[in-house]
């Protein structure tokens, strides 16, 4: 997936076009939440170094850049800019109706 048209930010979620026709749907703050960079995962240990309570209920992403034809890097409101979501991730974090149903 390389097409930059299949994600498109609409305030406070991010939708994902997936190559099979999936339309993968997530809300900011979960998306941030779950950042696996070395700022928010303890590179070694795995240990979260995030505090959930420091994330703002309206974070938004702003923009983002793709990372190759695998991943998605978001440049959120609170200013984080390091994590790389793989799309393989991000499917497995789909909060949509098929994925998550409630």
């Amino acid at each position: 997936m390389n097409d930059s048209s299949k994600i498109n930010i609409d305030g406070d979620r991010v939708l994902v076009n997936f190559d099979d026709g999936h339309l993968g749907k997530y809300l900011a703050r979960s998306l941030r939440l779950n950042c696996a960079c070395a700022e928010c995962i303890e590179e070694w240990t795995g240990k979260p170094l995030l505090d959930p309570f420091t994330v703002e209920s309206n974070i938004i992403a702003e923009d983002y850049l793709l990372v190759g034809k695998y991943a998605v890097q978001f440049l959120w409101s609170d200013g984080h800019f390091t994590g790389i979501f793989p799309f393989e991730v991000l499917r497995k974090l789909c909060e949509c109706e098929v994925c998550s149903p409630k």
